[in-house]
Order: C-alpha cells, then sequence, then structure tokens
C-alpha cells in the first residue's frame, strides 16, 4: 500500500540522511588529517586508499539504490496518476496528500477503471521517449544505426566485386509498394465510407429511438444495416480490390490494416454510444448525447481504439518530433529492406535449390533467427513508436501509452497486455468484456480462449491476403502455442529466468514463421500453376515445389 511505502520510504531517506551526515564527519575527520602535515607532507597513500574504500561502497550501494528508487518511484507515481485522472470521473474532492494517505490505494498494473467507466486517459509519454534521455539505453539505438550503415556498406561492397558498380538497387522495395494510387484511392473510399455511414446511421437510429413506436425493431432494422456496412462494405470491398488488382504485397498490406483499424474504429464509436443513447431513453432526457462531426473525425485518426468525445491534449505541436519520427519510419523501412536483401534473399534462394526435407527446414530456421528478431525490433519501433507518436504530436493526443515495458516480461500473459496496448484495450473492453458478460464471470477461461481466436483469425487473414497464399503458421502459433503459454506462463512467474525464456521462445516464434512463410512466397513464386483452384490456394506449395537456378 501507498502508506506503507510512504513511511518505508521516509525511513530510507532519515537513514540516507544519517548515513550522509556520517559520511560527512568522517570526510572532515579525513581532511583534518590530511590537513595535519607528516613530516611536512600529506599522506597520499592514505589518501588513495581512502578514495578507493569510497568508491567501493558506492558501487556496492549503486544497485540497491537503483532497484529502490525504480520500484518504488514506478509504484508512487503510477498510483499517483491513476487517482488524479479518477477525479474527473468519480468527482471525489481528493488531494494529492489524501491519495498519498489512502490505506487501500493498491496499484493498478494499466491504469484500467471499473468496466462501466471504461479506459482512462491520461497526459503521459512514450516509454522509449524517457528511456532515449538515459545514455546508456540511447547507445542501444545508436548500435543499430551503425548496424544499418554496416548493412548499406555491405551492399555497396558485393555489388561492387560482383558486378562493378556503386548503385543502390531498390528494385524489391518498389515491387513491394507497386501500384501506389489504387491504394491510395482504395483508402480514401473506406475512409470517407467510415466517416459518413456509421455516423449517419447512429445519428438517424438515436435521434428516433425515444421517438419510436417500436424501438426493438428500429434498433434491430439499424444494427442490421451496420452489420452490412461493416462485412460488405468494409469487409469485402477492399479484399476484392486488392485480389482484383493483384497488389503486390506491401500495398496490399496497407489496406488490408487500415481496412482492419477502420473496423475496429467504427464498432468503438456504436459501442461506446449506444448505451449512453439507452440511459438518456431511460432517464427521459429532452437531449440525445450524439457527439460532432468533428468528434468522431478527430477519433478516426486519433491513436486508439477507444472512443471518447474528448481526450487529454498537449498544449503544442513540435514539428521537428513529427518530422524525426516520420524520418525514423522511412529509416525502418529500409532497414527491413537491407534486412531482406542481404539475410533472407539469398538465404531462401539457396534453400530452395535442394528438396524439402527436415534438414532444409532445420537449418532454415535457425538461419531465420538474426533477420526475424530484426524484424521484430524494427516493426515495433516504426509503427508502435515513431509512426503513432507522429500522429500523436500532430494531433496533439496526451496519452502516447502505445506499448509498456514488455521487454521485461517474464510472462506471456504479461507480454500481450504490454506489446501493443492500442489493439489489447480494443480486445479487452469489447470483446473480452463483452464475451465475460455473454459466458457470465464462471467462464473466465473460455471468454479468454474465444478473445485468442478472434485475434488468431484476423492475423491469419491478414497474412492470406497480404501473402495471397494460406499457409497457418501463425494461427497455430498463436492459437495453440501462444495460448496454451498464456495460462502455463503466467503472472506467477517472477524469476528472471522466465524472461529468458520468454525471449527465448519469441525469437524461436518469428523465426519460424519467417522460415515457412518465405519458402512458400518462393515456392509459389517458380512454381506457378497455370489454372489455380482453390485447393491449390490452402495446400502448401513448398512441400512439393521443385526447381533448379
Amino acid at each position: 500500500m501507498v502508506g506503507e511505502e510512504k513511511t518505508s520510504l521516509r525511513k530510507r531517506l532519515s537513514k540516507s540522511k544519517e548515513d550522509l551526515e556520517e559520511d560527512e564527519e568522517q570526510r572532515n575527520s579525513t581532511k583534518e588529517s590530511l590537513e595535519i602535515p607528516s613530516n611536512g607532507q600529506i599522506d597520499i597513500k592514505h589518501l588513495i586508499a581512502k578514495k578507493i574504500q569510497l568508491t567501493a561502497e558506492a558501487e556496492e550501494l549503486k544497485p540497491f539504490f537503483m532497484k529502490e528508487v525504480g520500484s518504488h518511484f514506478d509504484d508512487f507515481v503510477n498510483n499517483l496518476i491513476e487517482k488524479s485522472a479518477s477525479l474527473d470521473n468519480g468527482g471525489c474532492a481528493l488531494t494529492t496528500f489524501s491519495v498519498l494517505k489512502g490505506e487501500n490505494n493498491h496499484r493498478a498494473k494499466d491504469l484500467r477503471a471499473p468496466p462501466e467507466h471504461g479506459k482512462i486517459f491520461v497526459v503521459r509519454r512514450s516509454l522509449l521517449d524517457e528511456l532515449f534521455e538515459v545514455d546508456h539505453i540511447r547507445t542501444i539505438y545508436h548500435m543499430f544505426i551503425a548496424l544499418l550503415i554496416l548493412f548499406i556498406l555491405s551492399t555497396l561492397a558485393v555489388d561492387y566485386i560482383d558486378e562493378g558498380r556503386l548503385v543502390l538497387e531498390f528494385s524489391v522495395f518498389f515491387y513491394a509498394f507497386g501500384k501506389f494510387p489504387v491504394v491510395m484511392w482504395t483508402w480514401w473510399t473506406m475512409f470517407l465510407c467510415t466517416l459518413s455511414i456509421p455516423y449517419f446511421l447512429f445519428q438517424r437510429w438515436a435521434r428516433g429511438y425515444s421517438k419510436s413506436s417500436h424501438p426493438v425493431i428500429h434498433s434491430l432494422f439499424h444494427g442490421l444495416l451496420f452489420m452490412i456496412f461493416q462485412i460488405g462494405v468494409l469487409g469485402f470491398g477492399p479484399t476484392y480490390v486488392v485480389l482484383a488488382y493483384t497488389l503486390p504485397p506491401a500495398s496490399r498490406c496497407i489496406v488490408i490494416l487500415e481496412q482492419i483499424r477502420l473496423i475496429m474504429k467504427a464498432h468503438s464509436f456504436v459501442r461506446e454510444n449506444v448505451p449512453r443513447v439507452l440511459n438518456s431513453a431511460k432517464e427521459k432526457s429532452r437531449t440525445v448525447p450524439v457527439p460532432t462531426v468533428n468528434q468522431y473525425l478527430y477519433f478516426l485518426f486519433a491513436p486508439t481504439l477507444i472512443y471518447r468525445d474528448n481526450y487529454p491534449r498537449t498544449p503544442t505541436v513540435r514539428w521537428g518530433y513529427v518530422a524525426m519520427q516520420f524520418a525514423q519510419v522511412f529509416g525502418s523501412f529500409f532497414y527491413v529492406y537491407y534486412v531482406f536483401e542481404r539475410l533472407c534473399i539469398p538465404l531462401f534462394r539457396n534453400i530452395k535449390q535442394e528438396p524439402f526435407s527436415a534438414r532444409v527446414l532445420v537449418l532454415c530456421m535457425f538461419n531465420s533467427i538474426l533477420p526475424g528478431v530484426l524484424i521484430l525490433f524494427l516493426s515495433f519501433f516504426a509503427f508502435l513508436h515513431c509512426w503513432l507518436n507522429a500522429f500523436a504530436e500532430m494531433l496533439r493526443f496526451g496519452d502516447r501509452m502505445f506499448y509498456k515495458d514488455w521487454w521485461n516480461s517474464t510472462s506471456y500473459s504479461n507480454y500481450y497486455r504490454t506489446w501493443n496496448v492500442v489493439v489489447h484495450d480494443w480486445l479487452y473492453y469489447y470483446a473480452y468484456k463483452d464475451f465475460l458478460w455473454f459466458f457470465t464471470k464462471k467462464f473466465k477461461s473460455l471468454a479468454m480462449l474465444a478473445v485468442f481466436a478472434v485475434s488468431a483469425v484476423v492475423h491469419e487473414y491478414a497474412l492470406a491476403v497480404c501473402l495471397s497464399f494460406f499457409y497457418p503458421v501463425l494461427f497455430v502459433l498463436f492459437m495453440f502455442f501462444g495460448m496454451a503459454f498464456n495460462f502455463i506462463v503466467n503472472d506467477s512467474r517472477k524469476t528472471p529466468i522466465w524472461n529468458v525464456l520468454m525471449w527465448t521462445s519469441l525469437f524461436a516464434g518469428h523465426a519460424v514463421m519467417l522460415c515457412f512463410y518465405s519458402q512458400e512466397w518462393y515456392a509459389r513464386q517458380h512454381c506457378p500453376l497455370k489454372n489455380a483452384t482453390f485447393l491449390d490456394y490452402i495446400q502448401p506449395r513448398s512441400w512439393t515445389c521443385r526447381y533448379v537456378f
């Protein structure tokens, strides 16, 4: 409890003060002893010995000090932020001192309010922005930049030695993002439809609900229209465009990810506002709580999937910060390109010269660990940190907690909560809570299983459409191994060895996915079928493909 922690902190501070007084006395005595001449000279050996002793004592105290400050300061600040943010919802006239003196103030792991209040948004920075202010952490960032420079030099050197030229080609990059005009008009169509149709349907339903003589039929009719929009317009429409125009993989990825994002946004808008209209009708209020178009428009661009009429805002926009974030996004794209160019493409081209076997598969997986790890880090940094922070800064969106310290996780359950907070919040409030209501609280495991199934299906759908084939490696890893680890490697695991095991399994899983999907991609490129059927779309081609360069 915070009261106990405060008392403990006071004891440490008082103890530290006493220690400082003792050290001051020792330094004074040392100074006096040094001022006393011994045959007209200061005892240098005694001075050096004293400095060594003080340095050793400081080094012994440093780990304890860092550990104590980190844990207690984190608890203190998180609890203070939670209580301060809850003032707006609860309306309690609490002060900072009343928060500190409370006896039942437990630390909230992710600042969740009760389910009826939903997620609490507060002004806070992203974790990496805070960590990069520490020189020791920023050095890791510099190491990745140095590695990118070496990748570029490696590419130049290989091209010069093999072909006698010093030109950086980006043929794979331009191929992956090809047919970009189709992507742009598809996105504009999706966005305008999402901006107009859900808002129009909700506004019409809300204003006519209390006046309707058959409110249930009125609600079912508009709900059916909304489902048709979600499934038909946002569901099948972009997928048809992607397949009909045979967009390349990166362009497909943009369309499909935006499709999923807009579907989740529209659902959140309706899901948050319908209960408000029902409560207003129940209380027979004259005003209908319908958000304005500007509020809905802001939500469509805001880096969150949880709708609110208003969000905490920052006072100004730092355009230099925005430019830096977008520069880092493009730098990460080129980084991934060089990872594929130098580590992936040569590997899979050479592997496919041999028949598919256990030996080839094992070598492929272990050789895919390094590029898989780099792609994992770069994807996280480019999207969850740089991209979301850039839009948050432009929109003055205050809550920048798009992720937490997932790298410190000792359990998969904590990793799933902290890796992507934006998506996790949506799954928690609109999937898990609704499934929990449907299955009743006695079947929490069943509700969690349903959330895993929804997430696994959506992930596999995105990969299947983006890569133009169905190969459910991610679905198997996520639905079976990931779910099993979620229950087995749970929050009760706290020792560092579990963090090591988590990282080991995470690296291995990404290596498996990179290996299997890359093999299947190259097999379908080099062993095409003239009259492919639906079975050919879902049957792995890498198991039977044979070709020689």
